[in-house]
């Protein structure tokens, strides 16, 4: 069974450049991972219309995560890791025959205390941080490179 893997985001991101290169790392990824039991990949994206701050974006992720999945928050104060040692993470939870991994990115303020506890995972993207519809952007490429890696395609070099 493939690791499904879901993109759980606040915000909508619209066309434009970085929607652009979303979409092309995704379908990358797609393309790359199937042969290694990796995706379709899924975007979940939710808008906190009334301004309930980080605690109503969290109860909204919470809603788009499937039930029993992985997740791993992108947060500042993660792990930063290397992209050999991302892709072996995920491959991980893949070979643990775990069916959906969640990553979640919250908004501008980050990710609610009590969703970012009950992550299994945090990664973070470095020190500086990013704005939240450039980490999709990130994550997805982050998501190809681990499946050219996995595949011991040429994508990544050291």
């Amino acid at each position: 069974m493939p690791l499904r893997v879901h993109i759980c985001a606040v915000g909508r991101l619209r066309a434009g450049p970085e929607r652009m290169l979303l979409d092309d790392y995704l379908t990358r990824f797609d393309r790359s991972g199937r042969a290694l039991g990796l995706g379709p990949v899924k975007l979940h994206e939710v808008e906190d219309k009334k301004n309930g701050g980080m605690s109503t974006e969290a109860t909204l992720l919470s809603g788009v995560i499937p039930k029993g999945a992985v997740v791993c928050a992108l947060d500042e104060r993660g792990k930063v890791m290397a992209s050999p040692e991302f892709a072996h993470m995920v491959a991980g939870w893949r070979d643990e025959g775990r069916s959906d991994l969640a990553f979640v990115i919250g908004g501008a303020d980050g990710i609610d205390p009590s969703l970012r506890a009950r992550a299994d995972a945090k990664l973070s993207f470095g020190k500086m941080v990013w704005p939240h519809m450039l980490a999709r952007v990130m994550l997805s490429e982050q998501l190809y490179r681990a499946a050219s890696i996995l595949a011991g395609a040429p994508y990544h070099r050291v």
